[in-house]
């Protein structure tokens, strides 16, 4: 099957996935127009060709579907292509995956659980390399300052704060970690 991608319709508009023969390698998020969206996956996953999904990918599009009308999801079936991902960042990420659907956890409090007190920035690097968007739901950790209503990396123009409202959060108001780094990370993209 090799490296594919495929667009798909959400309540929140076109979304994109791609994968690899081991699992999911991405999830792109609607952007204003879905060649914008579509755009953005091929640059990070210019290897991958439009193709019908396997069964792993019709997995993650159900739920990153149901996920965008509100629905609770588990995401644990989804097989993840973690191919290239550091072991700290696959830690970091099996961390953010155990967090429960609308609640939230502070940059201090991951960085607790990971064990590694002084790793904020570590920390901070993964989040703004996630590009399992949803599956990965680095939207529920936060940090501080003013930032939520501010799209993340590959959430196209959804905010982190819509992505917590769909699961029932009120968020308070607060830069997430993903926002501190999240200019500085687009700016080496550019």
């Amino acid at each position: 099957m090799g490296r594919g991608y495929t667009m798909f319709d959400t309540a929140l508009g076109r979304c994109g996935v791609a994968w690899s023969d081991a699992g999911i390698t991405g999830v792109q998020l609607p952007e204003a127009r879905e060649i914008e969206t579509r755009g953005r996956l091929f640059r990070q996953f210019p290897e991958a060709r439009e193709q019908r999904p396997c069964s792993n990918t019709e997995l993650a599009i159900k739920g990153i579907s149901a996920m965008l009308r509100g629905q609770d999801v588990d995401f644990t079936d989804v097989v993840l292509d973690l191919d290239g991902v550091s072991p700290f960042n696959r830690r970091v990420y099996d961390c953010i995956r155990a967090i429960p659907r609308g609640a939230t956890r502070s940059a201090d409090e991951l960085a607790d659980e990971l064990h590694v007190p002084k790793a904020l920035h570590s920390i901070a690097q993964a989040l703004t390399k996630n590009s399992f968007v949803l599956i990965v739901p680095c939207h529920r950790v936060r940090d501080i300052g003013s930032g939520l209503d501010k799209p993340s990396t590959n959430s196209g123009l959804i905010s982190k704060r819509r992505l917590l409202s769909l699961e029932g959060t009120r968020p308070q108001a607060g830069l997430t970690l993903f926002d501190a780094l999240l200019t500085v990370d687009r700016r080496r993209a550019s």
